[in-house]
């Protein structure tokens, strides 16, 4: 049964009221705060109807309905707001001015700013370091005890890391222990690449005066490189959400950010058999699991989307998705820009 513009008018009314107020909505504050041109009686039937299609819930505490997740699925796909207020974009606009910030930066600031505009928990998710193979390494000395190294993988993403060791290091160390490496591990999985690294340690040790440095250098470097990259800003601001009042609910919530695994499978719908999912215009994606709702949208690093990493905005399901959707979009584009 598709909804009647009737139904559309009620729903929506009674997600934004529920955003607002995290309250049950019920008949009369429909009727007295926005003024739908429909009796209290007339708006109780539909109500009911769209409870037993699935949109609406009812607490056994109240008379009022709250949306379900299906009724938050339905408003984020056709009820959304296309844009966000030119106020907002200008001050985004200004913190992106920066010809200097990189993506790591940029990315960051962009999880702040969010964070910050929206009460609400936000995030990054890096590429998959399972589907990718490193390709090369290139290492840039600056000095006797600092250099760059720069790995990068099969489908062009790279990632710099700066070496400053204890003692100084030769540049014919460091040029033959990265040729051997550069050689031995190329086509390797980039969450293999430190148990490989391991294997070569007679040779490396063989071949390399100081070679305890350079491996432990190396070492360091693929540990961060293949890990999941997650990073949140923010999580704090659930302690002052009203669905996170019980402590427990609020303690098993804060494990769920330290689970990049958790999070890349629930935004890639691998575990979505029994989630919510809607995509807008724009590509941004909304799972809902249970109570919470995380939007992402995907940042385009390289021409490959196995590059790409997601921006994301983790709360509860009552949360402003106009506002968030449309935040997410415009930053993303900020990002890509740089």
């Amino acid at each position: 049964m598709s909804l009647t513009p009737r139904m559309v008018d009620i729903l929506k009314a009674i997600v934004d009221e529920f955003v607002a107020t995290a309250e049950p909505v019920g008949s009369k504050t429909l009727v007295d705060k926005y003024g739908l041109p429909y009796s209290s009686a007339t708006i109780r039937n539909d109500m009911a109807s769209l409870e037993i299609l699935g949109y609406l819930e009812k607490p056994h505490t109240s008379a009022g309905r709250i949306p379900s997740n299906k009724g938050y699925q339905y408003y984020c796909e056709h009820l959304l707001k296309k844009d966000i207020d030119e106020e907002v974009k200008y001050a985004l606009s200004n913190i992106f001015d920066k010809k200097n910030m990189n993506i790591e930066d940029a990315i960051k600031e962009s999880c702040r700013i969010v964070s910050d505009m929206t009460n609400l928990a936000s995030g990054m998710l890096g590429p998959d370091a399972k589907k990718q193979t490193l390709e090369h390494i290139r290492v840039f000395q600056i000095d006797a005890k600092t250099a760059v190294c720069v790995f990068i993988t099969n489908t062009g993403y790279t990632e710099n890391k700066t070496f400053n060791f204890q003692e100084e290091v030769s540049i014919e160390d460091i040029q033959t222990c990265t040729d051997i490496l550069d050689d031995k591990l190329k086509g390797t999985p980039l969450n293999e690449l430190s148990n490989k690294l391991k294997q070569l340690k007679p040779l490396l040790n063989k071949s390399v005066q100081r070679f305890e440095m350079l491996f432990n250098a190396f070492a360091g470097a693929f540990v961060k490189f293949a890990s999941e990259t997650l990073y949140f800003d923010g999580t704090t601001n659930m302690m002052y959400q009203p669905e996170y009042a019980d402590i427990e609910k609020l303690k098993e919530l804060t494990k769920f950010f330290d689970d990049s695994k958790l999070f890349r499978n629930l935004v890639e719908h691998e575990t979505a058999k029994n989630n919510v999912v809607a995509v807008t215009p724009k590509g941004t994606e909304l799972v809902w699991k249970d109570d919470l709702a995380i939007v992402s949208s995907q940042i385009k690093l390289s021409d490959n989307p196995k590059d790409n990493a997601r921006i994301m905005v983790v709360g509860p399901r009552r949360m402003e998705y106009s506002r968030v959707v449309n935040l997410l979009d415009f930053i993303c584009k900020e990002i890509e820009d740089i």
